[in-house]
């Protein structure tokens, strides 16, 4: 696996060349071989039963990447209506093999789409859901994960089409890489009381849901403000708890999506959501997110304030292009690019000084502990790291933008919490 660390340098401005920011990258790259077979059950008979001919169908279609495969393999599913529920059973099978290599339901939907299309997202959240009750309990992320995937039904436009929609989803589960086990870390439950917990998320969340919402500037920031003085309460609170638990809390880890266009000033953003918040992010580049190592309630403040950040500055990046535009410049792609590493690594800056305003001495030990624990977690996870720079950051205008959008996106000081 690799780190990547990306850092603005343009060239041929003094603005942005100063800015640093960093990600992380798994090095799977999405092209390891097959992670399960078609099997064998139910093959023995004449040609026309149900096991049989999901064997054809699957050894036609599934092992050559040639659409004529595809089409062979389609054809005789689409002949077969008998079949259905046999080739349903596959493909649970599939999933399961997914699970084994390291892949979550959130996983699979988000390369699903990604590489297919929504025919094929709803194909595999009913696969999903299929396989699920046959699984074990996984845990809460799991279960959240689970409950998450959509529940619209796949179209049925004729049997070939629905049968190559199968075939390709099954090839792609089929070719889906080895990925790092998410385990949640077994342990105690959080030491604070169940719905507190979730009352305070809660909050949050609709306070980043204003924040993404209102049309002023000035209110977005106060919103924002409010939000990251619960989001630093929540966490130092649960900070507290662990140490005075009998048994020692661990860190676990998730994965977020980090997705085109621009992914890289993303992946950036990102990781100085994680780093304030006192987790570590790693982005895997081909497979489109980023590994994020910390304790369960940073993870879940760091996915909240990256989705509300990612909204505000795709907000803010919009009104300022048509600002652009509007006084005769014709510049997309370099602004928006250099928009978005200037707002991350202004966002980072931000981040990182308001943090340090929380930490009081007293709470320094308990803090360290947590920091190694996270860092050995993730040196477990990812052994090796790499890396990299933020290129493509050259429009001067665009830099100068993203900057003060996330200067509005990003909170005054906030007081010391007692």
């Amino acid at each position: 696996m690799t780190r990547t660390t990306s850092s603005a340098d343009p060239s041929d401005h003094s603005g942005p060349s100063s800015s640093s920011g960093s990600s992380t990258s798994s090095g799977s790259s999405g092209s390891s071989g097959s992670s399960g077979s078609s099997g064998s059950s139910g093959s023995s008979g004449s040609s026309g039963e149900p096991g049989t001919v999901v064997d054809r169908a699957l050894r036609a279609a599934l092992y050559a990447a040639s659409d004529d495969a595809l089409d062979t393999g389609a054809s005789l599913l689409a002949a077969a209506p008998a079949a259905d529920a046999e080739l349903g059973r596959r493909g649970e099978e599939f999933v399961a093999v997914a699970w084994q290599r390291g892949w979550q339901p959130a996983d699979v939907v988000r390369i699903v789409g990604r590489e297919l299309g929504e025919e094929h997202v709803r194909l595999a959240a009913s696969l999903i859901r299929a396989q699920a009750r046959h699984d074990g309990p996984r845990g809460r992320r799991w279960t959240a994960q689970l409950d998450e995937l959509t529940h619209a039904e796949p179209g049925r436009t004729d049997r070939f089409s629905y049968a190559t929609a199968v075939l390709e989803l099954y090839r792609l589960l089929l070719r889906l890489p080895a990925l790092e086990h998410l385990d949640e870390a077994a342990g105690p439950a959080p030491a604070g009381a169940p719905g507190a917990e979730s009352r305070m998320l809660g909050r949050i969340r609709a306070l980043l849901a204003k924040a993404e919402a209102t049309g002023f500037p000035e209110e977005a920031e106060a919103l924002s403000a409010k939000a990251q003085e619960l989001m630093a309460r929540h966490s130092v609170d649960e900070a507290l708890l662990a140490a005075r638990a009998p048994a020692p809390d661990a860190p676990g880890a998730c994965r977020i999506g980090v997705e085109p266009p621009y992914e890289q000033a993303k992946a950036v953003l990102l990781d100085a959501v994680a780093t304030a918040n006192r987790c570590r992010a790693v982005w895997n580049e081909p497979l489109g997110f980023s590994t994020v190592v910390g304790f369960e309630a940073e993870l879940e403040v760091v996915e909240l304030l990256y989705t509300s950040l990612l909204v505000q500055a795709t907000t803010a990046m919009a009104r300022a292009e048509a600002a652009q535009r509007a006084g005769g410049r014709k510049r997309t792609k370099t602004f928006r690019q250099s928009f978005l590493a200037a707002y991350a690594h202004r966002i980072g800056t931000r981040l990182a000084a308001a943090a340090e305003t929380q930490i009081t001495e007293d709470l320094l030990p308990v803090l360290a502990s947590r920091d190694v624990a996270v860092g050995d977690r993730l040196d477990r996870l990812f052994p090796e790291t790499t890396t990299t720079r933020l290129r493509g950051v050259s429009d001067e205008a665009g830099w100068t933008e993203g900057a003060q959008a996330a200067d509005r996106a990003q909170m005054r000081s906030r007081r010391r919490l007692d």
